[in-house]
């Protein structure tokens, strides 16, 4: 995919940079949503924090891949989060692969929200 979002935006003498995302799990924005996660976004790499899920959902492979072809989209290398597994706290990290291929309904989905 060679589409991709600026992390950067000049607007006059300004430079904005995208330095937090907040993630919503919803068909459509501005209805309810099933989950939420913020980002924050360090030079190429994001660490996913207070990702929360309604109803004690349980965060799928779709989910994980909706998150990595974000990354991707934005020209991200890695991304990680925080997980309980076995009553231990564990910290995964994911690197970005620059060839991922996004599924095509995604791909339709981030062409139409960009």
């Amino acid at each position: 995919m060679t589409d991709s979002m600026s992390k950067h935006v000049q607007v006059g003498e300004w430079i904005f940079e995208v330095k937090m995302v907040r993630a919503l799990k919803v068909s459509e924005y501005g209805k309810p949503y099933s989950a939420i996660a913020n980002c924050n976004i360090n030079g190429n790499v994001m660490y996913i924090d207070g990702l929360l899920t309604k109803n004690e959902q349980a965060f799928t492979k779709s989910d994980f891949k909706s998150f990595t072809e974000f990354c991707h989209v934005m020209g991200l290398k890695q991304f990680s989060y925080h997980r309980y597994q076995n009553g231990q706290s564990i910290i995964k990290d994911v690197m970005v692969s620059p060839t991922i291929e996004p599924t095509l309904q995604n791909k339709e989905q981030i062409k139409a929200i960009k």
